[in-house]
Order: C-alpha cells, then sequence, then structure tokens
C-alpha cells in the first residue's frame, strides 16, 4: 500500500495517507477482534450465574482502565512511538484475554476475572489511538480531516460491525469461549498489517530533543498551556456518553412499545453501519464546511435534536419498525459529526500534538463509563424520559463549549490558518 512515486496513489486521493494505508486495515482487523464480545458478554455471565452487580463491576474496572489507557496512548506514541505503544498494547491485550478467558470464565472465578479483563481494557487504546497520534503527525494538513474520517471508520466499522457479525456467526459454530479465544488470532493479525507490514515513519519526541519524562509531563500541562485542549477533552467525553448510556435502558424501554430484543439489536446495529459511512462524510465536510463548524452543527446541535427524536420516535410513529430505525439512523449519522475534533484538538499546538491527543483519548474512554453512571445516578429519580433529556442536554452543552474551541485567526482547519498567514486575502 505505500507508493514510492511521486504520483499520488488511490488512498491518497480518498483520504487515507498512502504510506499509512497498511495500519488502516491493521486497525479495522484489530478492533473487530476486540468486539467479538460486544453484544453479548453481559447476559451471558448473568445466565451462568453472575449477578447484575458483579457484571457491572466488571465493566467498570474495563471502563477504567480504557480511560487511563487512553491518556497514556498519546504521551506514550510521542515519547517511545506509535509502533512499540501498539505493540505494547497488543501484548496486553492477549495477556488479559488469555487470563480472562483461560483462568476466569470457565469457574467463573471473579476475582481473576476483574483483573483480567481490566488488563484487557488496556489494550485497545494503546494500539488504536497511538496509531490516531501517528496520523495526526504524518498526514498532510489539507486532508486532516479526511484522514481522521478513515481512523473512525475503520475503528468503528472494526468494532461495531464487524466484530458484531462474526461474534454473531463464531458463538453458534465456536461457542462462547472459543469466540472469546479467537479474538487473539484477530488482534495479531491486525497488528501483522499495521506493525510489520506498515512502514512508515515516525520521529520521536526524543529524537526532537525532548526527553520521555518531559512527554509524560505535557500530557497534564497541556491543558493549563492551552486550555482550549481541555475544552476538547470535554466535548470528547459528550460525543460518545449516549452510544453507551441507550444499551443500558433502551432495549427495555423499547420493548414497552412492543420492540422485540432482535428488533432493537437490528435498529442499533443499523445506526452503527449509517455511522461508519458519515464518519467518512462528515471527514469531508470538515475539510471544506470547518472543523469547528462540523462539530458545532452537525455533532452538537444535531445530535441533541436527534437523541430527543430518537427516544419520543416510538409515541410518535407508533410500531413504525422502520421510521423509529430511521430516527435512530439520523443520530447515528449526526454522531459522526464530531469526527473532525480529532483534526481540530491536536491542531491547536505547533509540536505537543501527542499531548493534546492524550486529553481527547481519555475523553474517548472516559465516555466509557460516564455513560452508564449517568443511567445509574438519573434514572431512578427522572426516569427513561429524563435521562434522555440530560443527554440531549449534553450534546446541546458540547455544541456551545465547542464555540470557544478555535483556531489562530479563527480559521476554519489548519490548513486555512497556514494559508491565511502568507496570504491575509484568504478567508
Amino acid at each position: 500500500m505505500n507508493q514510492n512515486n511521486s504520483q499520488p496513489s488511490l488512498l491518497d486521493k480518498v483520504g487515507i495517507p498512502g504510506k499509512l494505508g497498511w495500519g488502516y486495515l491493521g486497525i479495522l482487523i484489530f478492533m473487530m477482534g476486540d468486539g467479538v464480545e460486544q453484544g453479548w458478554l453481559s447476559p451471558y455471565l448473568i445466565g451462568r450465574g453472575m449477578t447484575i452487580q458483579q457484571s457491572a463491576s466488571l465493566f467498570t474496572a474495563y471502563g477504567v482502565t480504557i480511560a487511563i489507557s487512553s491518556w497514556f496512548s498519546g504521551v506514550l506514541a510521542e515519547g517511545f512511538g506509535p509502533k512499540k505503544t501498539m505493540l505494547m498494547g497488543l501484548l496486553l491485550y492477549i495477556l488479559g484475554t488469555a487470563g480472562f478467558v483461560g483462568l476466569g470464565m470457565p469457574d467463573l472465578h471473579f476475582g481473576v476475572m476483574l483483573i483480567t479483563y481490566a488488563i484487557r481494557g488496556f489494550g485497545y487504546p494503546l494500539f488504536a489511538y497511538s496509531f490516531l497520534v501517528w496520523i495526526t503527525y504524518n498526514s498532510p494538513r489539507e486532508k486532516l480531516g479526511r484522514a481522521v474520517g478513515w481512523f473512525w471508520f475503520v475503528f468503528t466499522g472494526g468494532l461495531n460491525v464487524f466484530g458484531a457479525y462474526y461474534s454473531s456467526w463464531a458463538i453458534i459454530n465456536l461457542g462462547y469461549l472459543n469466540t472469546l479465544w479467537s479474538s487473539i488470532f484477530w488482534v495479531s493479525l491486525g497488528a501483522l498489517f499495521a506493525l510489520v507490514l506498515n512502514r512508515d515513519k515516525f520521529k520521536t519526541s526524543e529524537a526532537r530533543g525532548e526527553s520521555k519524562a518531559q512527554e509524560l509531563a505535557k500530557g497534564l500541562t497541556i491543558i493549563k498551556e492551552e486550555p482550549k485542549v481541555l475544552l476538547g477533552g470535554i466535548v470528547r467525553i459528550i460525543n460518545t456518553t449516549a452510544q453507551f448510556a441507550f444499551p443500558v435502558f433502551m432495549p427495555t424501554y423499547m420493548a414497552t412499545h412492543g420492540f422485540s430484543t432482535t428488533e432493537w439489536l437490528q435498529i442499533w446495529g443499523t445506526i452503527f453501519t449509517a455511522n461508519i459511512a458519515f464518519n467518512l462524510i462528515f471527514g469531508f465536510v470538515g475539510d471544506n464546511f470547518g472543523w469547528r463548524n462540523t462539530v458545532m452543527w452537525f455533532g452538537g446541535f444535531g445530535c441533541g435534536v436527534t437523541t430527543l427524536l430518537f427516544y419520543y420516535s416510538p409515541a410518535l410513529f407508533g410500531s413504525s419498525f422502520w421510521l423509529v430505525m430511521l430516527s435512530g439512523v439520523l443520530w447515528g449519522a449526526l454522531l459522526a459529526g464530531y469526527v473532525p475534533l480529532s483534526a481540530l484538538v491536536p491542531s491547536l499546538v505547533k509540536k505537543d500534538k501527542g499531548a493534546a491527543m492524550a486529553i481527547l483519548n481519555l475523553g474517548a474512554g472516559l465516555a466509557v463509563f460516564v455513560g452508564p453512571a449517568i443511567v445509574g445516578l438519573f434514572i431512578g429519580s427522572a426516569g427513561n424520559e429524563g435521562v434522555v433529556w440530560i443527554l440531549a442536554g449534553l450534546y446541546f452543552l458540547s455544541a456551545i463549549l465547542t464555540r470557544f474551541i478555535t483556531l489562530p485567526d479563527n480559521a476554519k482547519t489548519a490548513h486555512h490558518a497556514e494559508a491565511v498567514k502568507t496570504d491575509p486575502v484568504v478567508s
């Protein structure tokens, strides 16, 4: 996939940096392996005798390590290089999976399961988000929105689409435990593409004259030096909070309106099939309409409106499966409106992009348990409807916060900012 001639490759033409092409394929396959248990692990464990509280504790621990690992991915990738950080993620994933499936699952040894599933949680952020740092450094400025759009396309496609489709076949033909074991094959295959076949080079912070200790410190001090990065991190939490909140209460809510579990899963799967397509579309939109404008209007305001529409659609449209699905698909499509945030935030700083991405990645990790936590805290007092209004309110808040995440001279993109410096007539 790497091109040695001066002519742009097909990948370059569609917005994928040709020299990183194998890496994108590796992320897709790795995330497919990581997503094999997404839709069935919790009910499977409860069906085997674990309590709901134990299952919740398991996923809470998993969410905490994802959040920690998401933050470290940015600073470690810049300090040690993405390949070493991604390899670390692969090894932790394999170690955690082997312990979880081999030692914890057979006899439901909860203590072992809690520790090993938490170790597994360190894996995918170190692998995938380190590659995202690589993209932000080695992509042309004028195509950065498209490059990160393609990243979220393969990330979401692997995790929520291919992972779900594969597991629906594997649990029938291989069994539950063997399906989890097979994830090690898929993540290893993804690593082969991303770490071996991908030959692109990355200049670490040490090569730029900065120590690894300095780089780790910047993962914290960056928010003081550039407060807009902190705003970006908050917006990133809000971005996928509803994605992790909806599965906690929407299936039972939909059931009260006559929708079966199978129909809910079809709706949820279709939502993210649309989402991965719009990850690409909004990458292109962001490069033209402006990164901040896209996040603010399509992401924040659009998701606020469609969150409410999705919730009220069973009441508005009755038992019309297709209209309810359409409402959900609109929400999933506009969820991709946040894609340019991954181009906007690192472009706020000149050189410490890994530190800026660390904050953004931390926001992505925190959303994993912030969403369920909101449900747990408020559903008893506010009910389903109250929780949905809280989620919608957060989206509207993110639109307001994004208004203040400005590039120099209020430029639409980093490329546009450079053009303004060289030619003030550009607007």
